[in-house]
C-alpha cells in the first residue's frame, strides 16, 4: 500500500466520515482513527442514503465507504457524493481487492480503496494519503484492476475521441496515469519536474472531466494508451 507520514503542514485535523452497514466495523475504524491526533471521525452512517446526507451535514475531508450495503449501496452513494460541489475524497472499503465492485466504485469517482483487513498501523497513514489527494491502492492491485477494466471497457470510440484532443505531452502523462504511476515516477520517466507533472495532471482532469487521477487512469486504459 502507499504510505505516508503525518501531515505537519496541516493546520486542522483530517475529518473522516464512516459509512458501513455494520456498526461494529464503524466502531473498529473509529477506535483506530480516533487515536491519531491529526484525524477526527466526525460521524458515521449505516447505509448509502444516510451517508450522502451525512456528507452534506459534516463536510468531511475523507469518506470511508463500504460498497455492499442494503438499500442505497456504496456505488450509488459514491456517485451522488462525487457529483456534489467540492466533494470529499471517497475511499471504498472492500474485502477483496479484485472485486468488480471496486472497479465500478473507481469509475464512480472513488479515489481508491482500502481492504477491511488493512492493519491498524497502516490505516491512519492511508487516510492521510487520501486526504492529500493521492490514490490509495497497492501497485499490484492497481495494475490488476486497470487490466480488468480494460478488458471490459465500453464506449472506446468516444474515449479515443476525447483523448485525441490532448496535446502530445498530455497524452504521455495520461498513459503514465494508466500505469498507476506517481507524479515522481512520471517526472522521472518524462524528464520533467514534479511541479510540471502536477500541473499537467490537473489540466488533464479538467479536460477529461475526471474526478481524480484514478478515473483518468481508467480512461487511459479504455483508450488503449500504453
Amino acid at each position: 500500500m502507499i504510505t505516508a507520514g503525518s501531515s505537519p503542514g496541516r493546520e486542522t485535523p483530517i475529518t473522516v466520515l464512516l459509512v458501513d452497514d455494520e456498526p461494529m466495523v464503524c466502531a473498529h475504524l473509529r477506535t483506530i482513527l480516533g487515536a491519531a491526533e491529526d484525524v477526527e471521525v466526525v460521524g458515521e452512517a449505516h447505509d448509502g442514503a444516510a451517508g450522502v446526507e451525512a456528507v452534506v451535514r459534516y463536510r468531511p475531508h475523507v469518506v470511508l465507504m463500504d460498497l455492499r450495503m442494503p438499500g442505497v449501496d456504496g456505488l450509488a452513494a459514491t456517485e451522488r457524493i462525487t457529483a456534489l460541489r467540492s466533494p470529499p475524497v471517497v475511499v471504498a472499503l472492500t474485502t477483496f481487492d479484485a472485486d468488480e465492485y471496486v472497479i465500478r466504485a473507481l469509475r464512480a469517482g472513488a479515489a481508491g480503496f482500502l481492504l477491511k483487513s488493512t492493519p491498524p498501523e497502516d490505516l491512519v497513514k492511508l487516510v492521510r494519503v487520501a486526504a492529500d489527494g493521492h490514490t490509495v491502492m497497492s501497485a499490484a492491485a492497481t495494475m490488476r484492476l486497470l487490466g480488468t477494466a480494460d478488458a471490459r471497457a465500453s464506449g472506446r470510440d468516444r474515449v479515443r475521441a476525447l483523448v485525441g484532443g490532448l496535446t502530445e505531452r498530455e497524452t504521455q502523462v495520461l498513459a503514465c496515469l494508466g500505469e498507476g504511476l506517481s507524479n515522481a515516477r512520471i517526472a522521472g520517466r518524462l524528464h520533467l519536474s514534479e511541479a510540471t507533472v502536477k500541473g499537467h495532471v490537473s489540466r488533464l482532469l479538467d479536460k477529461l472531466g475526471c474526478a481524480n487521477r484514478t478515473q483518468a487512469g481508467l480512461l487511459a486504459r479504455d483508450a488503449g494508451l500504453r
